[in-house]
């Protein structure tokens, strides 16, 4: 379940909190099916007109969801997370960052025994403009996303906001919106998120938005070489230096591995058009889907 559907039922852990109240609110008024949420001290309250459990395990008896979304402190993550995975939940958006590696494991590995699937850590969320979105994306802003046809994949919810604004501005929608999430082991990759949209009937076109660190791309880049549907491609980081932490956890080059210029070769061997700035990509995409700009 890497791209949000509209009935999609979704269990928000952290409800009563102040993130959790501001962006729910904006999520259940987008369309999105907000079942329930989780605060173990105010359990058995209403809050935003869905009731609050105990627990995510509760919550699956009394209010059945596919999803929990993860409003919640890196020191209390990990038992969040293994409440929501083993309530049965099918995908699982951990938007909280800075979650200790020890923990992460443990989530992945549950998860993995679990069958959920991951979306996170230290991502932005979901966002299928017209049906709903899950996290913090700007997904109610009507300026920013739009529904279409241009899926877009993006490790940073910053970027990825503005290339899907560029998009909207140009003329082109969004079919869906994947934040796969910035931190070093996620559990939906740069190449899961691309497998998905190249399935997924509604994209006509992809934009991946990578950095540099680590090799996500280069892996989404083995896949894209047998693709039929165009991919349009930023790499962020071109001119940092090597052996330097840029923004996220992840975005560390050693040596060649993980560089900009390894990144842009492998994509663009596979037949990926790379453009050196954000505002090159509506232009790109529009050249190799013959489509007029505004």
């Amino acid at each position: 379940m890497i791209i949000h559907r509209k009935d999609h039922r979704v269990l928000v852990q952290g409800l009563t909190g102040k993130q959790g109240s501001f962006w729910a609110e904006k999520m259940i008024a987008c369309g999105t099916s907000v079942v329930g949420g989780v605060n173990p001290k105010r359990a058995g309250e209403q809050h935003l007109g869905v009731p609050v459990f105990v627990s995510a395990v509760e919550a699956m008896k009394a209010a059945p969801f596919d999803t929990a979304v993860m409003f919640i402190p890196p020191s209390m993550a990990k038992d969040a997370a293994l409440d929501a995975i083993k309530a049965g939940a099918k995908s699982l958006v951990i938007l909280t960052e800075h979650v200790p590696a020890r923990d992460v494991m443990a989530i992945h590995a549950a998860a993995a025994a679990g069958n959920t699937r991951i979306i996170g850590p230290n991502t932005a969320g979901l966002v299928t403009p017209g049906e709903g979105f899950i996290g913090i994306m700007p997904g109610h802003n009507p300026n920013v996303f739009k529904p279409g046809n241009i899926g877009v994949i993006s490790r940073s919810g910053s970027l990825g906001t503005l290339v899907s604004l560029n998009l909207t501005r140009a003329g082109m929608g969004q079919s869906a919106f994947v934040g796969i999430g910035g931190d070093p082991m996620i559990g939906t990759t740069t190449r899961d998120a691309l497998q998905a949209l190249d399935q997924d009937e509604r994209t006509v076109g992809i934009v991946l938005v990578g950095e540099i660190g680590g090799s996500m791309e280069e892996r989404a880049a083995e896949y894209a070489r047998g693709m039929k549907k165009p991919v349009v491609s930023f790499i962020a980081g071109r001119s940092s230096p090597p052996g330097k932490k840029m923004g996220h956890a992840g975005a560390i080059v050693t040596g060649s591995a993980g560089s900009y210029a390894v990144k842009r070769a492998q994509l663009e061997a596979a037949g990926v058009t790379v453009v050196d700035t954000p505002k090159d990509i509506p232009l790109a995409l529009g050249a190799l889907l013959k489509m007029t700009l505004h």
